[in-house]
């Protein structure tokens, strides 16, 4: 017994062992539970709030949709949030475990699939082929828009016409020369024309505005000039309509105030912008005023928050009802139809129409007792706008407002600002200092939040926004609109010459303002054209900072400096070259200038390569370098890049050239650009674009350092506002002849 007891002592402590080491793994925490575990305490402890999050992700399925570039890649993309939602579900268990976690895996993916969706679904139902090629014509179409730009002096009107070989009616839009306009020409007009037509334009080089992709949501089909007299064929039906009324509206403002002024009352009286000059409105861009030119979020705010408060006083007037019915109800309601009117009356353009949800929604919530401003009031809002209209998350216009709403909203919230704002013992001196600088704090955050957006889109940024916008928006707000209001309600009776002359004079420091903020040294900030991903790397650091709560939201700062180092060490391309092959430009880093080939009398061209190469000021013809040697016929150029010397060959000629002549000139350079078809025997030494790879791959920068060709092609995938041509015939050049 004792030898049985020696035995089963020595061996248990065997057997617990060998138990420890064939369970004891199971009896810790996987590497997965250890993960899972982590993101629930990150989401529980981080001040997760689903509705923010869920419209970023909503976003960020449309964006991927434009991103991507093939059908099948936004077919994967949508069958992998799909397989995720439910592997979520089918990981779901009843003790109801990791429950933030096991919301995001299930709606996140959800939000991406239906935004993906939903600008997919849009662009098949309501996207307008593009004529295949410029074509000249007689024309008769049904006028639907009309827009008068007596800055440009032309009327644009919007046509609906049959092309040749097609009964499928589609929109035009034709520039009419003013001499050749009338007012008969109004909208249900049906006219006769002759004009040029062409494709909308894709984008002049990589990173410009895509024309194109606009007119393939708005369903315009090719824009042009008459090029002969205008027939009337049947004029207008005489109808009372807002549109109408919103000409009507403009000629009348622009007819009692002369110049810049009388533009500029008749874009916030009636949206209508055709009058400001060019050089007023690169001066408000400059300044960082140019988002008073467009009615937005700070015009239907204004306008609403007067109307409501304005009907909260009255009513309040009426002992009756201020005893029955709930007073900001009721004006609430009188708010929410000023602010329809006006964006109807101007022209219920993307913007206006999304501030005016915006605002609706912030009227409701002062309706119901809640907090008026709130991220994710915002996010219900963006989620609205981008139901409808899901393109207008790459533009400009709803990146910029949004991103300022939510600046806005994230600063106001921070718990310093609100120490800094609460209630105090102090005079109004000491008040009055703190909200200034809270003014002067907010318009620096917009502005840094806006800068990266302006770089990304138009290639500049104004660095004194902040300064000008504390006397602008308050100028504007305060004085302007009311003044503008209150002359034309007097212009009833006859009366209102007094206050639009102090309405001139208000609209005339605006102005000067915008010169002389734009005029210092340092106002404009040029950068070549950004990259997407330093692009994405400010979004995903911004949106980190404004949605998370508590120190973790801090990490956003990593993204945005990455983003910002990139923009620091960003070089201009050595070469920039248009998609037709005529227009070249080379930026020469020491002196920083820009040879052209060509001396292009469109602006349109000069700013584009200009704004690429991140330069500003005249250009200089690339025939008078030293570094250049051109005849008739073509430019050899040498550029030296890192110890390295390249020969370009750029054809400016349209003469004939024989072709043994021209291989041989070919063999003994680096790159060939031509804006014609070359023959098969030119071959340089690394890189030819001519009429043939340009119709390809549209514009293209080239940095010659690096060795990279970026191309308008690479941007636009399988997208239905890009074609490729189709292949062109070649057949064998004769004996000097291309």
């Amino acid at each position: 017994m004792a030898t049985e007891a020696a035995r089963s002592s020595s061996t248990e402590p065997a057997s617990g062992s060998g138990a420890a080491l064939q369970h004891g793994y199971w009896r810790r925490p996987s590497a997965l539970s250890r993960v899972l575990a982590i993101c629930e305490h990150f989401l529980a402890n981080a001040g997760f709030d689903r509705t923010p999050w869920l419209a970023v992700a909503f976003a960020a399925g449309i964006g991927a949709w434009f991103a991507l570039p093939d059908p099948w890649l936004w077919s994967a993309v949508a069958a992998a949030c799909l397989a995720v939602v439910l592997a979520a579900l089918a990981a779901t268990t009843g003790d109801g475990s990791y429950p933030y976690l096991r919301q995001s895996l299930i709606f996140v993916p959800l939000a991406i699939a239906a935004g993906l969706g939903t600008v997919w679904a849009k662009s098949e139902l309501v996207g307008q082929a593009p004529v295949e090629h410029p074509t000249v014509g007689w024309f008769e179409g049904r006028i639907v828009e009309r827009t008068e730009q007596p800055a440009e002096e032309r009327t644009r009107l919007t046509l609906v016409t049959r092309l040749a070989g097609s009964e499928e009616p589609v929109k035009i839009r034709i520039n009419v020369p003013e001499k050749a306009d009338s007012p008969q020409f109004a909208t249900g007009a049906v006219l006769r024309l002759k004009a040029r037509l062409m494709p909308p334009a894709p984008p002049m080089l990589p990173g410009g505005y895509n024309f194109a992709r606009t007119a393939w949501f708005t369903g315009l089909a090719a824009t042009g000039t008459a090029i002969s007299p205008v027939e009337l064929r049947k004029a207008a039906p005489s109808r009372f309509g807002l549109e109408s009324v919103r000409l009507a509206l403009s000629r009348h403002v622009r007819s009692r105030l002369d110049g810049s002024s009388g533009a500029i009352a008749a874009t916030l009286a009636s949206g209508d912008r055709g009058a400001i000059a060019d050089n007023d409105a690169q001066a408000m861009r400059d300044s960082g005023l140019a988002h008073l030119l467009s009615i937005s979020g700070l015009h239907v705010s204004a306008l609403i928050g007067v109307a409501y408060l304005l009907a909260l006083r009255l009513l309040s007037l009426w002992p009756w009802l201020a005893l029955r019915v709930r007073l900001p109800l009721l004006a609430a309601g009188v708010g929410a139809g000023a602010g329809i009117f006006y964006t109807l009356l101007t022209g219920a353009e993307v913007p206006t129409v999304r501030s005016c949800i915006g605002a609706l929604l912030v009227l409701a919530a002062l309706a119901m007792g809640r907090e008026a401003l709130s991220l994710r009031m915002l996010a219900i809002a963006a989620f609205l706008v981008l139901l409808l209209w899901p393109e207008s998350l790459v533009g400009p216009s709803f990146q910029m407002s949004f991103s300022a709403v939510i600046a806005i909203v994230a600063l106001s919230q921070s718990e310093w600002v609100r120490r800094w704002l609460a209630p105090r013992q102090e005079d109004w001196g000491q008040r009055a200092l703190r909200h200034v600088a809270m003014l002067l704090l907010t318009g620096a955050v917009i502005e840094i939040v806006l800068m990266p957006i302006a770089l990304y889109h138009f290639h500049r940024a104004g660095a004194y926004g902040a300064l000008a916008n504390v006397v602008a928006i308050p100028l504007t707000t305060l004085v302007i609109m009311p003044l503008i209001a209150l002359a034309l309600t007097l212009d009833l009776i006859g009366a209102g010459a007094p206050v639009w002359w102090l309405a001139d004079q208000a609209l005339g420091s605006l102005i000067s303002l915008a010169h002389i903020v734009s005029a210092q040294p340092g106002a404009v900030t040029l950068l070549p054209a950004m990259g997407l991903g330093s692009f994405l790397l400010f979004a995903a650091g911004g949106l980190w900072l404004a949605l998370w709560h508590h120190r973790i939201r801090f990490a956003g700062l990593i993204p945005a400096a990455i983003g910002t180092f990139q923009l620091a060490t960003l070089s201009p391309p050595d070469l920039l070259i248009s998609g037709d092959g005529r227009h070249l430009g080379i930026v020469e880093p020491d002196p920083h200038s820009l040879y052209m080939l060509r001396d292009s009398k469109s602006d349109f061209v000069r700013e584009n390569l200009g704004e690429s190469a991140g330069m500003s000021g005249e250009t200089i013809p690339l025939a008078d370098w030293r570094q250049a040697t051109c005849n008739s016929d073509f430019c050899v150029v040498t550029l030296k890049r890192e110890g390295i010397a390249w020969l370009l060959l750029v054809a400016r000629g349209r003469d004939m050239v024989p072709e043994r002549a021209l291989a041989a000139a070919c063999e003994r350079v680096d790159i060939v650009v031509a804006d014609r078809w070359l023959p098969a025997s030119c071959q340089p030494r690394w890189f030819k674009a001519d009429r043939a790879y340009l119709s390809r791959s549209g514009g293209m920068t080239i940095d010659l350092g690096d060795h990279k060709v970026r191309t308008v092609a690479q941007g636009q995938g399988k997208h239905g506002w890009w074609r490729q041509p189709e292949p062109r015939r070649r057949t064998r050049p004769k004996a000097n002849q291309l």
